[in-house]
């Protein structure tokens, strides 16, 4: 599968809220228990408002131009006692490829604008791509990575 990753923006909710309903609806068949946890969702409007004008989250594209994965992200100034690191609040994909590859792309450009860590959610479907960079937790339901010599 040939994917394309660029960087999110604001006219691009209305696709991500219909990309993660989706998964949702595939998690959850009832569909008063789907609005309800749709309300709390990280990628629900307020958040995406947020997010996507920030200019540092990610989509995944196959070659059709479908979306097949995203994450929303923002940098931290002076945090954890690091200057710079990046906040992914949300990742989600369809495919293992497409997690591998947003999870790259969140590292690659971390170490590349010199930013001291990436913290990821602690999703158990991403634990063994960010394991080879030696992630360690950092508190309950977050993982760092070390992107530069800390």
């Amino acid at each position: 599968m040939s994917l394309s990753l660029h960087v999110a923006l604001a006219n691009n909710a209305d696709e991500i809220i219909a990309f993660e309903s989706h998964i949702l609806s595939e998690k959850i068949p009832d569909e008063s228990e789907r609005m309800v946890q749709s309300w709390n969702a990280r990628w629900r409007k307020e958040s995406l408002e947020h997010y996507l004008q920030m200019g540092w989250s990610f989509l995944a594209r196959d070659i059709d131009g479908t979306l097949v994965g995203l994450f929303l992200a923002q940098p931290l100034l002076f945090f954890d006692g690091q200057t710079q690191s990046l906040w992914i609040e949300h990742i989600s994909f369809k495919s293992l490829l497409v997690r591998d590859q947003l999870c790259e792309v969140a590292y690659k450009l971390s170490r590349e604008k010199h930013f001291q860590k990436v913290y990821f959610p602690n999703n158990p479907s991403i634990l063994n791509i960010i394991e080879s960079w030696k992630a360690s937790e950092w508190k309950p339901g977050m993982y760092e990575v070390k992107t530069t010599k800390v």
